[in-house]
């Protein structure tokens, strides 16, 4: 009978219809864990994936820069072909030593097997049969992309 009176409020109702069982809330804790949990991997997944494409935006970014000022480095070669100033040779050396820090390497190409994954053949000359005779323009990978592939003379056997 004591049990009775505790389960009624002072209107005389039962208590017991209103409150929601201990299963029931256990299930509704399960579940808002549930969400909380996926909420938090779906965040964690999309800080991963922002960091990702910033760092190929920076990649991009760097690739279109260095491949606008590989022709300045061209024609500062070219000049000091010419020249032989040691002023210039030292400006070349720094602008290699930029590009060297920035993971930019030239392409070896020169007495090398042709290899048409990162050269392009401008010309068939005599010389030994399958193998770079003159690099005509440089070819640079900045890290492991592409960025110009080095144009090169390659030998074929002499045609008798």
């Amino acid at each position: 009978m004591d049990a009775d009176i505790k389960n009624q409020n002072n209107n005389g109702q039962d208590n017991t219809a209103n409150r929601p069982n201990i299963k029931e809330l256990e299930e509704k804790i399960a579940e808002l864990e549930n969400n909380w949990k996926r909420a938090l991997a779906d965040y964690k997944n999309l800080e991963k994936r922002v960091a990702e494409e910033r760092e190929a935006l920076i990649s991009f970014s760097n690739m279109v820069l260095i491949s606008e000022l590989l022709p300045v480095l061209d024609n500062l070669e070219l000049l000091n072909n010419h020249l032989k100033d040691q002023g210039l040779e030292l400006t070349i050396k720094s602008f290699k030593q930029v590009f060297e820090n920035e993971h930019v390497h030239e392409i070896e190409a020169l007495e090398k097997d042709f290899d048409p994954g990162v050269m392009e053949a401008v010309e068939l000359v005599e010389g030994d049969e399958g193998k770079v005779i003159e690099v005509v323009q440089k070819g640079y990978h900045l890290k492991d992309k592409l960025i110009r592939p080095a144009r090169v003379k390659v030998g074929r056997s002499k045609e008798d």
